[in-house]
């Protein structure tokens, strides 16, 4: 056996124990072959061979194994048996066939809840989540969501022809909400946009919008440079980006403290300079809680520093680090959804993404959960007025899906909307644990109840139609109670009219293994108009 052979196998080996990982290990593996991509039955590509030979002694395992996979189905006579196995399926293309349609894909039980990688209580999550209403809060945004670097002269056009809203203000140093649509006017998802120059931007969040992003400017003959720097947890080379969130009541006395002045006037979602110490950061002026504040971000390797600097100012404060357990919850009050289904899993538009994007990738092992089943997949994509885009719609360029939505702006629409639980409704639902067997309620995860990356639970009337659907649940010390964030139609939302929501999934349960056996339970509760009667409504969080 010559020496390449022999390193192929002991590779392919390695593959095989990769397999067996947690999932978090294998996701976006494939996404990163693909830019080393050797020809059909050329087993000996000079670069992949060399790469191997240099990293094969390497720790990072993921780093040598995208290199040999590539080997394996270039023609590996292992690739066969892999592929009856069903370890070789390449696309999210592949993927929604072999389970039979996108809803076989989304309801297979394949994750769970989107992850935030930080400790789940720095204190209490109660008192955290009351901190970025009567004190200060300090959230840690470093870990859970990739980073979209575009650079080049075409970056604004590709912007302009992804987002369905206007790009012709946006710049250096300043902010934007990307929202982006399918051809049919569906959500594929949104992101935050940091104009770091006239022809550098920085895409932030959640990975749908991303990906779509990414695949428009490999395949859109633009002259942009695409580079991405993954969430933590598959990142095995780190983060170049720290990425911090420090808001609530007190926070501007914290800002100026650390700041060693007044803080330069950085309009609504702008961005500005301030300092922390002795480092500079880049701040962006948004609202996550309701109160001022910003986000803002600087090196990695400074992320200490600038943390411990700001807990040590805060103190006098009230200032709290928030953790997983209450950061998970903060969308809810502060009414952003953004755990939707993006609409790429069915439409004949969509499908080279769908054989673009790696059966790894977030996409395609992206799990759907809640008391919504319906018979298509389209039922569950959402429109940007379900979610409260439709007043940042500009119909002043030429961008994808701008026929559909021109054509569905006068139609009929869902808002979005709270529901407050009513009292007593979480602890029925608690006591039922200790009811036999299947007649407990699916259990309820405090504070942040929802258990999967998009989750769909029914909203109904008294005679149990569906009016609407809830996204989002949490229990809220702010409000001392359960909150549920979602859309009603527009002809049946009323503020103060009672509804009822469907909680756990029907037939006792789903394929998912998170899933326990359970029986489903009718809430009640009522539509309010924000949680808090003094409108403070944040920009969202990510």
């Amino acid at each position: 056996m010559d020496g390449d052979a022999e390193l192929r196998d002991r590779h392919v080996e390695a593959v095989d124990r990769l397999e067996q990982a947690p999932l978090h290990r294998l996701i976006g593996l494939e996404q990163r072959i693909r830019q080393t991509i050797c020809p059909p039955g050329n087993r000996r590509h000079p670069t992949i061979v060399s790469e191997l030979e240099s990293i094969s002694d390497s720790n990072t395992i993921e780093d040598a194994l995208q290199y040999v996979r590539q080997l394996i189905l270039s023609g590996h006579p292992r690739c066969a048996e892999s592929r009856r196995r069903g370890v070789a399926v390449m696309t999210l293309d592949d993927e929604i066939t072999a389970a039979g349609g996108p809803l076989g894909l989304l309801r297979s039980g394949r994750s769970g809840a989107f992850p935030f990688p930080i400790r789940s209580e720095f204190t209490n999550w109660r008192d955290e989540q009351e901190a970025w209403r009567a004190s200060a809060a300090l959230m840690d945004l470093s870990h859970h969501m990739p980073d979209l670097t575009l650079s080049g002269p075409d970056v604004h056009r590709l912007l302009s022809d992804v987002g369905a809203n206007s790009f012709r203000s946006f710049g250096a140093m300043k902010a934007k909400q990307l929202v982006a649509v399918g051809a049919d006017g569906s959500m594929i998802g949104d992101a935050i946009l940091f104009g770091l120059g006239d022809e550098h931007v920085r895409v932030v969040g959640r990975p749908p919008a991303l990906n779509w992003m990414q695949f428009h400017a490999e395949r859109g003959g633009y002259d942009v440079e695409v580079r991405r720097d993954e969430r933590t947890v598959q990142n095995p080379r780190g983060r170049e980006l720290y990425r911090l969130q420090l808001q609530g009541p007190t926070a501007g006395p914290i800002y100026e403290k650390v700041n060693g002045g007044p803080l330069p006037d950085i309009p609504f979602f702008h961005m500005g300079r301030l300092r922390i110490g002795r480092h500079e950061a880049t701040a962006l002026n948004h609202r996550m809680s309701g109160f001022p504040g910003f986000e803002f971000f600087g090196p990695y390797e400074e992320f200490e520093s600038v943390r411990d600097t700001l807990l040590e100012a805060g103190a006098e404060f009230g200032l709290r680090e928030v953790g997983a357990r209450a950061y998970a919850s903060v969308a809810t009050e502060s009414g952003w959804i953004a755990n939707t289904v993006p609409a790429f899993y069915s439409s004949p538009e969509t499908r080279a993404y769908r054989q673009w994007q790696s059966s790894r990738s977030f996409d395609a092992n992206l799990q759907v959960g809640g008391s919504f089943v319906p018979d298509r997949v389209e039922d569950y994509y959402v429109t940007p007025w379900d979610l409260g885009y439709g007043h940042v719609l500009k119909f002043d360029h030429d961008f994808i899906g701008r026929e559909a939505l021109e054509a569905r702006k006068d139609e009929p629409h869902r808002r979005k909307a709270w529901i407050r639980w009513e009292s007593g409704e979480g602890a029925r639902i608690v006591a039922s644990y200790e009811a036999p067997g299947a007649h407990r309620f699916k259990y309820l995860e405090m504070p942040a109840a929802f258990y999967a990356g998009a989750q769909f639970d029914r909203i109904e009337d008294a005679d149990g139609r569906l009016i609407g659907l809830a996204m989002l649940t949490s229990y809220t010390s702010n409000v001392r109670g359960w909150i549920s964030l979602g859309m009603i139609d527009e002809a049946e939302w009323r503020i103060g009219r009672e509804v009822r929501l469907v909680w756990g999934e029907p037939h006792g349960g789903s394929a998912n293994p998170l899933v326990e056996r359970h029986t489903q339970t009718a809430v009640r509760a009522t539509i309010i108009d924000r949680p808090f009667p003094e409108g403070t409504e944040g920009s969202g969080n990510r």
